[in-house]
């Protein structure tokens, strides 16, 4: 039986779009938006911005500057917008941008996103991640109405962003894997076509000649990669086109460790080590992360050895009746073994 898709009515992806946003909102009748920034953000962006709302009669209505992603706040946040406002705004990084769309979703109001950078797929998810009585979760949400990503902002922020959306793209080969394994073996189903469409979204730039993450051609392939991530989970009905046992063990480091890293780097070196336990295509993804710049990035910034097998041990219970690779009886010896041998984990990733 088919169902309806949700995915975005407004994609715009390129130089300047940014400067255009008061035209896209008008297009489609959107005169009265609530804009949430990250902070700092708004600075980066007002003289683009403002004038193409000035330009197009969009009234500002409510502004929030996002520092942090209490649920809570976000629900009393929600109910502050005023009567009559048609869209919602997030300009930023990953805080303002799930804030403001678990706003959305509570108002059933137009999303869209306007990420400032790449630092992983939640920018067009159908899920939001916040904090829920003190602990980082995916909270369902809707999936963005709209996704403008100005290529020229992008290319300026930082490069932990850049290697954080990188672990996130290439963690999609252990995710997959996992999936169909559950699949194999009985324990749910799997959607052909949010596999075929998250498949898709690693090969843009996966499978790339240019991996100069500098060049703007490489930061659009990835925005790109990432938007069909999004959509492969609206597609699915869950994150699993995404996330697996890499995204397990990034769980458990937030979990454990003190001060966690950015995201999408605990989930790259999680997905190198999954891909060995997988037998899956390790060698490519060593030489994605290591052409791309990412394992050189991570060396300056080493995840604690310790933390990293404590995460191990909680990672298969992050999540309930979820098999992946990790729900091997062996899987935790296996790991062990590899975290004590292989050559790029103890040099480039962990702390001793």
């Amino acid at each position: 039986m088919s169902k309806a898709i949700n995915i975005p009515s407004l994609l715009k992806i390129g130089s300047g779009k940014i400067a255009k946003i008061g035209k896209y909102l008008s297009d489609r009748n959107f005169v009265k938006a609530a804009i949430f920034f990250s902070d700092g953000i708004e600075n980066i962006v007002a003289d683009k911005l403002y004038p193409s709302l000035e330009k197009f009669s969009i009234e500002i209505v409510h502004k929030d500057i996002i520092s942090d992603i209490n649920i809570e706040n976000a629900i009393h946040t929600a109910f502050k917008i005023p009567s009559g406002t048609n869209v919602l705004l997030g300009i930023g990084g990953g805080k303002a941008l799930d804030y403001s769309k678990y706003c959305a979703h509570i108002l059933k109001l137009p999303f869209i996103s306007v990420p400032t950078s790449v630092s992983n797929d939640g920018f067009c998810s159908p899920n939001a991640s916040l904090l829920v009585a003190g602990k980082r979760k995916s909270v369902k949400s809707a999936i963005p109405y709209g996704v403008v990503a100005d290529i020229d902002v992008i290319s300026n922020a930082p490069l932990i962003s850049l290697c954080s959306g990188i672990g996130d793209t290439i963690s999609k080969i252990t995710a997959l894997w996992d999936w169909k394994q559950a699949f194999i073996k009985g324990f749910e189903d799997f959607n052909d076509f949010a596999g075929l469409m998250s498949h898709n979204s690693l090969d843009i730039i996966y499978e790339s000649k240019n991996l100069d993450i500098n060049d703007k051609e490489f930061k659009y392939k990835m925005v790109n990669s990432l938007v069909l991530s999004g959509i492969a989970m609206e597609i699915a009905g869950s994150s699993r086109p995404a996330s697996g046992s890499e995204h397990l063990i990034s769980h458990a480091l937030d979990a454990v460790t003190k001060n966690p890293k950015m995201h999408g780097l605990q989930v790259g070196v999680a997905t190198y080590l999954c891909s060995l336990l997988q037998n899956n295509n390790s060698e490519d993804v060593k030489n994605f992360l290591l052409k791309t710049g990412f394992f050189d990035f991570i060396k300056t910034s080493l995840i604690n050895k310790n933390d990293f097998i404590e995460a191990l041990k909680v990672a298969p219970s992050i999540k309930q009746n979820y098999y992946t690779v990790l729900s091997e009886k062996d899987s935790f010896e296996k790991a062990l073994h590899f975290i004590n041998t292989d050559e790029i984990l103890s040099t480039y990733c962990l702390s001793y």
